[in-house]
């Protein structure tokens, strides 16, 4: 349980948010007047105010909202929450969307300190259900709920659709599947055939967005252009081999071309990524053979289920 220190907000972007005291939030915008809402994931801004005073006591002598937050939160760890995380304050029932952000350029506070705290420190929320929210308001951490959809994030690699010379059909395909099965789609990305493209999106999308899966597709023949194992391997955290194992076998049942593909199949905090082949008909044939598996597997990530060869006595 916390309570809102500040409510902040920016009548236009790139200017600094100043307390309002309260505000309305809605699922359409966010906070109604601030520059930042919008239809999308990053609608509220969220920082403890345990941060903020330790940073100051450097000597930062930084205000509420400098940092861009719209609300300060006193009394609860917000960096340490899980994507996923439902927050009440009255009638305003936030849900946490994303833990810290890239920081593409470096603000006055940063010139000034070395650093700001906000891409580390700062979390994004979602409005679930409107309301009023101000200052001196309860903010209470739900408990953690079993039965939310898998969140799934899509990457196809290839350098022709990067540059607009060929359809992305397997990307589409995969999010079709997954949205067929229940799953929520939280991104789909068409990135160049590469090792840091690939790498940098899968780590801000494990460490930020927390999906609870996230399929690739592309990249994993002999050409020196791909190298999607490698850039997976990169961010891999734990080894989780059996289901790249299973998508070769089920696929040298089909065609003994199989082999060829490296595809590998890996763990990042609560994370699994599965790499799969380029063309539609094969990645069709890998999700034949593991899509039904995958969501006891997903239960034991989230902690919702024991492990698979584990009674739940023994758990």
């Amino acid at each position: 349980m916390g309570r809102i220190l500040a409510v902040c907000a920016s009548p236009a972007r790139g200017t600094e948010k100043r307390r309002v005291g309260a505000g309305r939030f809605t699922p359409e915008w966010g906070l109604v007047g601030d520059a930042h809402g919008g239809d999308w994931h990053r609608q509220v801004s969220l920082l403890s105010a345990e941060k903020i005073k330790a940073f100051n006591a450097r000597g930062a002598g930084v205000e509420y909202g400098a940092f861009g937050e719209n609300l300060v939160v006193e009394g609860v760890d917000l960096r340490a929450l899980p994507v996923g995380t439902r927050m009440r304050c009255g009638q305003v029932l936030l849900e946490l969307t994303q833990i810290g952000k890239e920081c593409h350029s470096h603000c006055a506070i940063h010139q000034r300190m070395g650093e700001c705290i906000m891409p580390r420190e700062g979390v994004f929320a979602r409005v679930v259900e409107g309301g009023d929210l101000a200052e001196g308001d309860v903010l209470t951490v739900e408990p953690r709920f079993g039965g939310r959809p898998y969140r799934a994030a899509v990457i196809t690699l290839s350098d022709q659709g990067a540059a607009g010379r060929r359809e992305d059909r397997s990307g589409p395909a995969i999010a079709a599947r997954l949205e067929a099965s229940g799953y929520e789609i939280i991104e789909r990305l068409l990135l160049p055939d590469g090792l840091e493209p690939l790498r940098g999106q899968l780590i801000r999308l494990c460490d930020q967005r927390q999906p609870d899966l996230i399929l690739t597709t592309g990249g994993t023949g002999f050409s020196p252009r791909d190298v999607t194992p490698e850039a997976t391997l990169a961010v891999a955290e734990r080894q989780a081999p059996g289901i790249a194992e299973a998508i070769r076998a089920h696929s040298l049942s089909i065609t003994p071309r199989a082999m060829l593909s490296r595809g590998v199949s890996v763990l990042r905090g609560g994370t699994l990524i599965v790499n799969l082949p380029g063309s539609v008909k094969a990645v069709e044939e890998s999700l034949d053979c593991f899509l039904e598996v995958l969501p006891h597997g997903l239960e034991v990530l989230r902690g919702e289920a024991v492990d698979c060869g584990m009674s739940r006595m023994e758990g």
